[in-house]
């Protein structure tokens, strides 16, 4: 049975998650302090549950937790060796855990563990870093919260800042929490309700102050030029943006983006202070670990057209890079002047760029990372605002931005992430792929690792079939007729503002219907060729500049089939459509290669299951044709192949990933055969 100290732990720490203006994303951590019996002895023994590392307190479960015994962890001040070797005591921890599992024990466990209270949250509220990160916070804590709350300059997450917080608990008995300069705050209490409530209080009460207080226009005045454009036309900038931002952001290594235009966001890039602001920085920790210290800002109005925004950016990304270079160099030497080795530097790109008039993309190894990221910037503009309403905006300097950033515990910390999937920081858009191969195929991309659009003539379907493999960090549905070349445009559109470009498509959208010549109409034929032949030109043309654009190279999939190599009876519009995808995947493959882009086709044959041209009429008119019933025919297909097997879409979405995968980037023009064997359709 779970501790009760336990369960209102995580209730607590759903609650305090669960609200942005409390704790951004995996932010902070609480703890609790009960004793249970010791299984090994028999005895009560005191121990402490503490959100682990990395754990999110919103969706904080027991599992998440650390347990450790309190009765070491109060034994570890006198093995302390002091600031400069603070970080040896994160390994100590290991020796004070309690039981099996549970989560590995963060930076701040000595926080929880030292201050003498059952109950300990640490935050990062908006309005308690506003404080934190104000030139005269130390004044203004004192002045907002009187001797309740106590100010505590910068000290760097560790041990020495626990006993710091303990020494503070110590020393103020009326106090009910302090204000971590540069950082958050931290609450304690008797029981988990008081620890919640010192929380909100003092989350509450500095909103108040702020409001109260605070100057009306503390970023200035809107600048001339920099106002939001209207919905529709800043959505389309940033489209036309997108692929040449997310092709810089990814010179060092391949990302994935998030486009937001967010109230605050637009409100920070009109106003006259957003340069200076943006320039200082982020400053808590875990800010500037997810957008990197500063963003990277367009310093063109709104009105700036594509091509001069696209050339200007080019020019303030090399001086981001340069910049940032010099910013890491000047770390790294004063980290070996005290003894230490920093970690190589994780690339120079910005993790967020900012667009007057359109608003924010961010950038990271994923879509979750990255929409996360550009979370975290907006509470950084929300802090900025409180601080600059109340005093002035003062982050802690360079170079502790530096010991955090490249903090050889955050290193170790990076080094534990699972290594990338193959097909990680793709951006897929596969059409007809609400069923049958395009479904199997959508689920297979993104299983690894690519970010998937579902894109079919059906939107119920296409947003359920996304919602099947995932959230919308990972696949979203789209609705697309691809005989329709806006359609097809503004579905390729979708897929750039959601993800922030495009890698991969496969142009899988088809329909077939079994006619002979003679019964074969003008419509009929039209209808097969409006779909296949007309609709894959349309959709690669539209990937194609997104992945010219891009600059990372790309591949383009065409689901062609047996029959555009083999002659058959009574489908003369289909077999002949197929031949035209054929062709096309040779000619773009020979005019697409000098940008990096590869194109190749797969030709299925005898994919009956799950299959929606199939199940549309053609499965029974073929089943007509060969004599066999209709619930047959898979198995009669399997029959007449080399190796008796029947073709399910899932052996399709298999070639589609080995063709995307590294293992063939030297592969392009090719057609691999789909159909368990049939010798009258070998390529020659």
């Amino acid at each position: 049975m779970t501790n009760q100290a336990v369960s209102d732990l995580i209730e607590r720490s759903n609650r305090l998650g669960a609200d942005p203006r409390n704790t951004n994303y995996a932010g902070g951590n609480t703890s609790a302090k009960d004793s249970e019996t010791d299984p090994v002895t028999g005895d009560d023994v005191e121990l402490l549950w503490v959100k682990g590392s990395g754990g999110d307190l919103g969706t904080l479960t027991e599992s998440g937790l650390a347990v450790l015994r309190l009765d070491r962890l109060r034994a570890l001040p006198s093995v302390y060796p002091g600031e400069e070797r603070e970080d040896e005591m994160v390994a100590a921890f290991d020796y004070c855990l309690h039981g099996r599992g549970g989560a590995a024990p963060s930076i701040d466990t000595a926080m929880h563990a030292l201050v003498d209270a059952a109950h300990v949250d640490h935050l990062h509220p908006d309005s308690g870093i506003a404080f934190a990160t104000a030139a005269d916070g130390e004044h203004l804590t004192r002045d907002a919260f009187g001797g309740r709350v106590v100010w505590v300059p910068w000290r760097r997450p560790g041990f020495q800042l626990g006993l710091d917080i303990a020494a503070v608990k110590r020393d103020n008995p009326d106090a009910v929490g302090c204000i971590l300069g540069g950082h958050g705050i931290t609450a304690w209490g008797a029981t988990s309700d008081e620890a919640e409530a010192n929380s909100l209080w003092i989350i509450r009460t500095a909103a108040d102050y702020i409001a109260e207080h605070g100057r009306p226009e503390p970023f200035g005045a809107v600048e001339n030029g920099y106002e939001p454009l209207a919905e529709q036309e800043r959505r389309a900038k940033a489209t036309a943006l997108a692929p040449a931002l997310r092709g810089l952001a990814s010179t060092d290594h391949p990302v994935v983006g998030h486009f937001t235009d967010d109230e605050a966001v637009l409100d920070f890039v009109s106003r006259a202070g957003h340069p200076r602001l943006a320039e200082l920085g982020t400053s808590c920790p875990d800010h500037f670990l997810r957008t990197k210290v500063k963003p990277l800002v367009l310093d063109l109005p709104a009105d700036a057209s594509i091509e001069d925004s696209i050339a200007r950016l080019r020019e303030l990304h090399e001086a981001y890079r340069a910049d940032y270079t010099a910013y890491y160099e000047r770390g790294a030497a004063a980290a070996r002047a005290r003894g230490e080795e920093p970690p190589a530097m994780r690339g120079a790109d910005p993790a967020i760029v900012l667009i007057p008039g359109v608003g924010m993309f961010s950038y990271g190894p994923d879509k979750q990372t990255a929409r996360v990221a550009g979370e975290f910037y907006v509470n950084a503009i929300n802090v900025m605002r409180g601080a600059e309403a109340i005093s002035s905006y003062a982050p802690i300097d360079e170079s502790e931005k530096f010991r955090i950033e490249y903090w050889s515990l955050e290193e170790a910390k990076l080094q534990r992430r699972p290594r990338p999937e193959p097909l990680a920081t793709r951006i897929a858009l596969v059409t007809g792929a609400a069923s049958g191969i395009g479904k199997a195929t959508a689920a297979r991309l993104a299983a690894e690792g690519a970010c998937v659009v579902i894109a079919d003539l059906d939107l119920e379907k296409a947003e359920a079939a996304a919602a099947e493999i995932g959230s919308t960090d990972v696949a979203i549905g789209v609705r697309a007729d691809v005989t329709d070349e806006k359609a097809v445009q503004a579905a390729v559109d979708e897929t750039v503002l959601a993800f922030g470009g495009l890698d991969l498509v496969v142009n899988n959208a088809g329909l077939s219907l079994s006619k002979s010549l003679l019964e074969t109409t003008v419509a009929d034929w039209d209808l097969q060729h409006n779909v296949m032949a007309k609709g894959s030109f349309l959709v690669s043309r539209a990937a194609a500049k997104v992945m010219i654009e891009q600059g990372l190279g790309g591949d383009i999939v065409y689901i062609s089939s047996k029959n555009s190599v083999f002659a058959g009876p009574n489908n003369i519009a289909y077999s002949a459509t197929k031949a035209d995808q054929a062709h096309q995947v040779r000619l773009l493959a020979a005019e697409l290669g000098e940008h990096g882009i590869k194109v190749n086709g797969i030709n299925p044959d005898g994919v009956v299951r799950g299959s929606g041209i199939f199940a549309g009429g053609w499965g029974a008119k073929r089943a007509a044709v060969y004599g066999v019933p209709e619930e047959k025919l898979g198995e009669y297909y399997a029959q007449r192949t080399l190796l008796k097997r029947e073709v399910v879409p899932e052996n399709v979405a298999n070639a589609v990933f080995v063709l995307c995968t590294s293992d063939l980037d030297h592969t392009t023009g090719l057609h691999i055969p789909v159909d368990a064997g049939v010798a009258a359709a070998f390529l020659r």
